[in-house]
Parts: structure tokens; sequence; C-alpha cells
């Protein structure tokens, strides 16, 4: 069904199209070639047998020369056996195989030098070869001379026939690259049915079993596929967690309107309390969702996607102060996932703007890793305290809603990465965030 679809946006046409040209052009230009060749090959065979006859025709001549003729009759009749006509001159007695060849190639008699000439009268192609010779102390000029016309007639008859083996080849050739271009497409074709498969539910990831020039875009696309179900997963925990946080509220607001108490004010600030505490607790889930920017799955361009993050949070928080450094090296994209770094630094910088009193500082360095460090001037955490930061769950202030994930999705993504995540203390209080990261080749 293949074999003869036109698609001009196929890559088997585009190949089969170029492959095709390709060989045209050679089978055109070695015909062409053809044609040359074999013509100035037969021109100088006949040129060689030319000159050999014209020496043999003077050695007869000197072993019969007689003073009353000068062409000797066993010349005349090699010459007719040989089918070679000629004009013989020596001195001033001139004769020849042909009175009309007599007076037409006189003039060719006074020019010098011995060579292969090429006269042309009407239909008829001469090969001449001028031969000079001393005969008995007499200057002689013999040209010995073959009708051409017939050879190239069947040089021609030849090299059409070569022409037509050669389209005979030509589609041959086109048919041999069609059924390899086929048989190169297949594993493309596997893979299109293999994403059909993965579309369908019947396979969770594609074959790594492929030519080598497909490696990395099967690994690519496998990697997008783990990032899928990491995100999914995560995504699965986040609204797990958030049900749970949600549910005691929730169940409690729901006793308090269908109970047949009165709603005293004191029940009433309560209750709207609960609400409260479930509203900033959607925003913060929202705002996290915002952080993570639609940028997945590109590289991180530090220096925009850093800038975008401090604006956002100068937004979220105008009463605080966001201070970003950035080195000179930090102004280009490296190998991180554009949503994974606005999410762990977006991480950091909520976590600083809940608990800063005034001003937060964020220094962004990176040459053979990136370097993030994001100090606050809040109250800081216990020493004994840091080494449990990032713990799933862990809550250690209840003064804002929250349910104890940021820091942990943090430490799992810089893990992820082969980062390292630290927390200490600010010399002047507050908190401390440094996040190292290696730069490689590709994700991780």
């Amino acid at each position: 069904m293949y074999l003869f679809r036109v698609d001009r946006r196929s890559l088997r046409t585009r190949l089969l199209l170029g492959l095709s040209g390709i060989s045209l052009l050679v089978v055109g230009v070695t015909w062409i070639l053809h044609g040359i060749l074999l013509e100035d090959l037969a021109r100088d065979f006949l040129g060689d047998r030319l000159q050999r006859e014209a020496d043999h025709s003077i050695e007869v001549l000197e072993q019969q020369y007689d003073t009353t003729t000068i062409t000797p009759s066993s010349s005349q009749r090699r010459y007719r056996i040989l089918h070679h006509l000629y004009v013989l001159r020596v001195g001033e007695q001139i004769s020849s195989s042909d009175e009309h060849w007599r007076e037409t190639l006189a003039p060719l008699l006074d020019q010098q030098g011995e060579e292969l000439l090429e006269f042309k009268e009407g239909d008829q192609h001469l090969l001449i070869y001028r031969h000079h010779f001393t005969l008995n102390g007499a200057a002689g000029v013999l040209l010995m001379g073959e009708d051409f016309s017939q050879v190239e007639a069947g040089l021609g008859r030849l090299h059409w026939w070569v022409a037509g083996i050669a389209a005979g080849l030509l589609v041959l050739l086109m048919v041999l690259n069609l059924l390899a271009i086929n048989g190169g497409l297949i594993p493309l074709s596997r893979i299109r049915d293999e994403l059909e498969e993965l579309q369908t539910g019947k396979r969770e990831r594609l074959s790594t079993d492929v030519p080598s020039e497909l490696d990395r875009l099967v690994a690519q696309l496998n990697h997008f596929l783990d990032e899928i179900d990491r995100r999914l997963q995560r995504s699965r925990d986040s609204v797990a967690n958030l049900s749970h946080a949600l549910k005691t509220p929730l169940a409690a607001v729901t006793q308090v309107l269908r109970g047949e108490r009165p709603i005293d004010a004191e029940r009433r600030r309560k209750l709207v309390q609960r609400l409260e505490d479930i509203h900033r607790q959607l925003d913060a889930e929202l705002r996290r969702a915002r952080i993570a920017g639609p940028n997945a799955g590109r590289f991180s361009h530090l220096q925009r996607d850093s800038v975008r993050l401090i604006e956002m949070f100068r937004g979220l928080y105008p009463e605080k102060q966001f201070n970003l450094m950035l080195s000179a090296e930090a102004e280009r994209s490296v190998a991180i996932e554009s949503q994974d770094y606005s999410e762990m630094l977006g991480i950091v910088l909520d976590n600083a703007g809940k608990w800063a009193r005034h001003e937060i500082q964020c220094q962004l360095t990176a040459d053979a890793q990136v370097s993030i460090v994001v100090e606050d001037d809040g109250s800081g955490v216990a020493i004994d305290d840091l080494p449990r930061l990032g713990q799933r769950g862990l809550r250690l202030d209840e003064q804002y809603p929250g349910y104890g994930l940021g820091l942990s999705i943090l430490r799992q993504l810089v893990k992820r990465y082969s980062g390292q995540l630290r927390f200490d203390a600010c010399p002047g209080g507050g908190l401390r965030v440094e996040i190292t990261i290696p730069l490689k080749e590709g994700f991780h």
C-alpha cells in the first residue's frame, strides 16, 4: 500500500525523490561520458591503424620504388584490399586512389606536421593521417584516410542501446531505493504504532530496541512519560493531603450548621476562622500551582524564570522586599526543567515570604553548578529543628495554614537532580536555604 503513495510532506517521498534525482544525475552523466569516451576511443584506434598502414605503405614503396611510377601496383592493390583512400606526393608527382579526393585533399599536402586530421564533406566524415617521409632523396607526403561515418553510425546505435539499458537499470535502482527506504523507515512505523498503543493504554513506555539514531528520541519520550507520571503522582498526593487537611474543618463547619444549638458570637467566630483556614489552604495550593509555570519540558533560563518568580512574589507579599542578585553566568539556559526550577525556587521564596519580617535576599550563581541561596529576616528555626525540615507532613509552626508538603517536595526535586539542600540559621536571625544542583547534559 505504501509502494506508490505520494505525499510531499512524507519523509519516504523526500528520500525517494532525493535518491532518484541523484541516481538520474549519475546515470545521465555516465551516459554522456560514455558517448564521448567511446567516440574518442574509436578515433584513437582508427588513427593508430592509419598510422601503422602509412608506415607499412612507405616501407612497401621503398622496396618496390620505380622512377617511372610513384605508386607500385602491389601498393595500389593493398590499399584497395584495406579500403583505405590515399593521396601520395613524391617530389612534384601526385597519385591518389580517387581523383575526387586528390583534388579535395590536395591543400592538406602542403601543411606541416604528422597528425590525425578530420575532414567533413556532406555526409562523409573522414579520418586522415598525414605522414611525411623521404624516398630516394625526394620529399614525400602521404595522406592515408578512412571513412568514419559508418563507425559513427555504429557508435550511435551502441550509445542508444546503452541508454536503454541505463534507463532500465535506473528504474530498477529506483525500485530498490524505495524498498530500502521502506525497510529503513520500519522503526519509525513501529514507534508510531507504539505511540498509538500508549494512547490506548496498551503500553506504558516505548521500546528501546531501536536504531542508534533514534536512541535519544526514544529516551526523551520515555523521560517525558516518566515526568508525567511523577507529576501526576505528586498531584494526587497533593490532592489527597489537601482533602485530608480540609476534611476536619469542613466536618466541624457542617456539624455546627446542622446542629440545633443557636450560633452565638463565639461559635460564629470559630466558624469564620475555620472557613478562613480553608480559604488560605486553597489559596496556598493554587499559588503553588501558579509558581510551577507553563513551561514543562523546557530547559530553564535562569534569569528569565527567576525574575518572573520574584515579580510574582512581590505582588503576593507587597509588604515584603524581595531582592534578587544574579551572577553574569546566570544569563543562560541550563538542563533543569523550567517547571521543576520554578517550583524549587518558588517553594523557598513562598516560605521566606510567609516568615520574613521585611526583607528576603535571593542570590543566584551558575558555573559548574547552579547555586540558589535565599535568606529571610524572620524569627528563624531552632538549631535542633533544622535537620527535621523537609520531612513529609512536618509543620514546626501553626501560625500559617498548610500541611507540611512544600519543603518535602523541594527535597524530592533537589534529590532528583543529584543536588543538595541545606538549612542554616542566618547570623542576624531568620532562615538560610541553600540549593546546589550540578549541571550535566540532559535530565536525570
